[in-house]
């Protein structure tokens, strides 16, 4: 599978917005966060309207006014080069604020979140003498060696069931994983988290084929996906009333069609889906497959 296909970034971005939604009303998010020059960009950045707010989150317990946040997709290197290039990036930040020392070190927090452990990052701290500390499951601080208070989060050990968001960026998902993910997802009332949410779905389908195409056998299952998906055709559909080109409809049906192809719907399902939801006929229906 190539990586490059996967759009891992705006997953963790609506990940990390679903993980801190306890204290949404309480931060500023400014993703891909331009330091200077375009390839200079940061991930996230996280910035709290009040410094004494206490992040509910364990993910940040760390944080202060201003946090950076580096996200390394599963096929991502984290060295000790890619290490010191995030704490780069802090310190750019830093240097950036409006005035002389307008954003204080002591303000400001770097965050570097991978799915699986870095081992050789590990062992070269352990060689340094560089400390860590473990205080929750997936999560360590790095306490030396940093100007910026940092940690490292391994979300392949995280609690799945406190951190549904972040573990879901997965490329080794197992079916109850899936299964939590869907049953979370199933109980979000509000607009905003349903769409996050479906941000962060489509990633763990892209990202888990094999598991999706095993759940093909699973009537249920493969229902749920499709019900979980209907809000966003209806979405199109109510979007594409108000087009005035049918071009744009025929797009946007023909990415809906592809979305239910990712979930394991067989045509003959899809054309039944296109006909009760836009009240096709068999030969317009098939226009799309």
């Amino acid at each position: 599978m190539s990586d490059i296909k996967i759009q891992w970034h705006p997953g963790f971005v609506s990940a990390m917005n679903l993980e801190l939604r306890e204290n949404r009303t309480d931060l500023i998010y400014e993703k891909e966060y331009n330091l200077n020059t375009k390839p200079l960009e940061i991930d996230l950045l996280v910035i709290k309207k009040d410094g004494n707010v206490q992040i509910v989150n364990e993910i940040g317990k760390l944080f202060r006014g201003h946090n950076i946040m580096e996200y390394k997709s599963p096929k991502d290197e984290l060295n000790i080069d890619t290490f010191y290039k995030s704490g780069a990036y802090a310190s750019l930040y830093k240097s950036y604020g409006e005035s002389v020392d307008k954003r204080t070190a002591d303000d400001i927090t770097v965050s570097i979140v991978r799915q699986n452990r870095p081992d050789g990052l590990f062992r070269y701290f352990e060689k340094h003498k560089i400390r860590i500390t473990n205080p929750y499951h997936g999560i360590y601080y790095v306490l030396d060696a940093v100007l910026f208070p940092t940690q490292i989060i391994v979300t392949k050990e995280l609690d799945k069931e406190a951190h549904t968001w972040l573990t879901a960026l997965s490329e080794g998902m197992e079916k109850q994983d899936m299964e939590m993910l869907l049953e979370r997802i199933d109980r979000l009332t509000q607009k905003l988290d349903r769409e996050l949410a479906d941000s962060v779905l489509e990633v763990s389908i892209r990202a888990n084929r094999k598991m999706v195409e095993e759940l093909r056998g699973d009537k249920n299952m493969c229902q749920a996906l499709l019900e979980i998906m209907e809000p966003e055709i209806m979405k199109i559909k109510e979007e594409t009333r108000q087009e005035t080109r049918q071009e744009t409809m025929r797009e946007a049906i023909l990415r809906a069609v592809e979305g239910f192809r990712d979930l394991g719907a067989d045509d003959d399902r899809i054309k039944e889906i296109l006909k009760k939801k836009y009240a096709f006929s068999d030969e317009e229906a098939e226009k799309y497959l």
